[in-house]
């Protein structure tokens, strides 16, 4: 970038002997530091002539200066803290759980690539492939979705016991640790970031962990199928989970213990009475989940009323 110095006139770099502004002050704080570059937003560009003038008139080298396009909001327009909010802090994502080394992902990719496909970097990757020739022109929009896809990313890579330690806080104290381990695997599978799991028990995801559902017998049966049909799969269901040893009651085990009879019946026709039952909700986790969840005599409890209503 060039410019012509005659067009900046005499500029003024202080108020008094003792009151220097900002150009001034800051040319001399970077002398008086040693900063050799100084990597800034777009919006400096027009301050750096002046800056670089006064360099030269109190013999102070000059550093090498980068300019970069600013972070924008989806709508193009800055991003700016007047008109989005907690959103541009980084405290704002913090207390939603976001992982940092998520978040300094994410920044470096703001208006930079490393020139082919590759998204996630450890910082380690970061260091060793950044340049400032790879940054684009153009201002770097501000992508959450993007934001929560490389949070997930990361939390997929978390061991067991890291993922245990980011869900604690945001989760409810009714939620015991050998509860939490036992969702763990609904939990990572459904949030993309800590603060997601908050959301999902605020909204009574979970409620059926801890109060007995209200089942409308209306809703137990699926689509086509009658209330005879539905009573008489439950009947199923409830017998061969009765046999089922209580000391390896897993999702896998409840599975293959009634997927062949799904499969066999219509999945619909089996699967949906059995989680209307055990939730009450039409979403919920596959039922498999929900009865390992529960445990075995909830489950079989649950399934037992359903029956008797159906009759």
């Amino acid at each position: 970038v060039s410019i012509d110095t005659t067009d900046l006139g005499d500029f003024i770099i202080a108020r008094s002997i003792d009151e220097p502004l900002y150009h001034f002050a800051v040319v001399a704080d970077d002398f008086d530091m040693g900063i050799t570059h100084v990597i800034r937003a777009e919006e400096h560009l027009s301050n750096t002539p002046r800056q670089i003038l006064i360099q030269e008139a109190i013999g102070a080298p000059r550093p090498i200066y980068a300019h970069l396009p600013l972070v924008l909001a989806a709508d193009k327009a800055k991003l700016s803290k007047r008109k989005h909010g907690e959103t541009v802090w980084l405290t704002y994502y913090r207390s939603r759980g976001y992982l940092p080394e998520a978040i300094l992902n994410f920044v470096a990719l703001i208006g930079w690539n490393p020139g082919d496909d590759r998204e996630i970097f450890s910082l380690a990757e970061l260091v060793k492939e950044f340049s400032l020739e790879k940054v684009q022109k153009g201002g770097g929009v501000f992508n959450v979705e993007k934001l929560n896809w490389i949070n997930k990313e990361y939390i997929k890579k978390l061991g067991k016991e890291e993922q245990l330690k980011g869900l604690r806080p945001f989760v409810p104290e009714i939620v015991n640790d050998e509860l939490l381990k036992k969702l763990l695997p609904v939990l990572i599978d459904r949030v993309n970031v800590w603060g997601e799991a908050q959301e999902l028990f605020e909204e009574g995801e979970f409620e059926y962990l801890f109060n007995e559902p209200s089942v409308d017998t209306t809703k137990i049966v699926w689509k086509n199928d009658t209330k005879e049909g539905s009573r008489e799969h439950l009947t199923e269901v409830l017998r061969r989970l009765y046999d089922l040893d209580e000391n390896t009651w897993t999702i896998e085990t409840i599975k293959e213990s009634i997927w062949s009879y799904a499969e066999e019946k219509g999945k619909g026709n089996v699967l949906w009475p059995m989680r209307m039952t055990l939730t009450g909700k039409e979403k919920s986790a596959d039922p498999f989940t929900v009865a390992a969840l529960l445990g075995k005599e909830k489950t079989l409890a649950r399934i037992t009323s359903a029956i008797q209503s159906l009759a």
